[in-house]
């Protein structure tokens, strides 16, 4: 096992602000086009979703990125960016949130593994990484566990075991209960500080721009299925049967996901490692350069992994 942390950067809290979260987004808005990425609607046992793919280039595994609760996949846009651009990339939203249409009945996390093979199926992959933020780290363990033969690397971000976690406090964990930080964006910039923490803190407009500006509005009902999917979830007791080589990242300064929980994860994930950042719940998409070049010598690096097949 093995453990990484990343020390503060030397500097004000603004200049790293700027650095790290409004600078970064706007770069990655602005900055010159990168490989074509392919956007279309699939439907898997019987749930449609908005799926984006960049191709990459043949040969190389492909990064599946499962996003948090209720954000849409342009979320991670400033992330994907900032891969290898060889590597291929599949962003999807889940049912109701971002472009995917609202679903008819719930859904739990328990049971959406055969939606990932599905998907992957869909595309002509065998395996693929996988990369999990948030709520959908608890996605991707549960897509591990449940279809290891699946998953070559697994990458969970800013995320915990589900039920038998560490909570963050009360009152952060209540501005969760709904979608109003996605549909208001002045109270989005309120509580952006108190609710992710790190580079938010002190740049608000920041994660107010990275949850409207560059991402897409979902439905409430697609929020609360989210929201509701994972109640009674955990992981915990299974994490020892985690097999595939698992690469953990939390900030230091999460108020949604406190960082015990990474190490938690790291303790019971055998051959886990733990990378430790400086920021908060936002960090992948706020400061992408940094993480992504930290993911990407992860997925880079030798093993005896399974030939992900094309």
């Amino acid at each position: 096992m093995f453990t990484t942390i990343d020390p503060p950067r030397p500097g004000s809290a603004e200049e790293y602000s700027q650095r790290s979260s409004l600078g970064r987004v706007l770069r990655s808005r602005f900055r010159r086009a990168g490989p074509a990425e392919r956007m279309r609607i699939l439907t898997i046992g019987g749930r449609a979703l908005r799926v984006v793919v960049r191709e990459g280039s043949p040969g190389w595994p492909p990064l599946l990125l499962c996003n948090g609760l209720g954000a849409s996949l342009e979320l991670l846009q400033p992330f994907v960016d900032a891969l290898d651009p060889r590597r291929p990339v599949i962003r999807f939203d889940m049912p109701g949130v971002g472009g995917s249409p609202a679903p008819v009945v719930p859904y739990h996390l328990s049971t959406l593994a055969p939606l990932l093979a599905g998907l992957l199926d869909q595309l002509g992959y065998r395996q693929a990484d996988v990369l999990g933020i948030s709520w959908g780290g608890g996605l991707a363990q549960q897509f591990a566990l449940r279809r290891p033969d699946r998953v070559r690397r697994l990458v969970l971000v800013a995320t915990s075991p589900g039920a038998l976690m560490v909570p963050g406090h009360p009152r952060v964990l209540l501005r969760m209960l709904t979608p109003r930080r996605h549909r208001d964006p002045g109270y989005a910039a309120r509580i952006a500080g108190q609710l992710y923490g790190g580079s938010a803190r002190n740049n608000p407009a920041a994660a107010r721009d990275l949850m409207h500006a560059t991402t897409r509005l979902g439905s409430a009902r697609g929020y609360f299925y989210q929201l509701i999917a994972t109640v009674g979830w955990t992981s915990l007791p299974l994490l020892p049967r985690l097999r595939r080589p698992t690469f953990i990242l939390a900030g230091d300064d999460d108020p949604i996901i406190p960082v015990v929980n990474a190490r938690i994860m790291h303790r019971l994930i055998p051959h886990s490692q733990l990378h430790i950042y400086h920021g908060g719940h936002l960090e992948l998409a706020a400061d992408s350069e940094r993480l992504a070049a930290t993911v990407q010598a992860f997925l880079d690096s030798g093993g005896d992994d399974d030939d992900p097949g094309r």
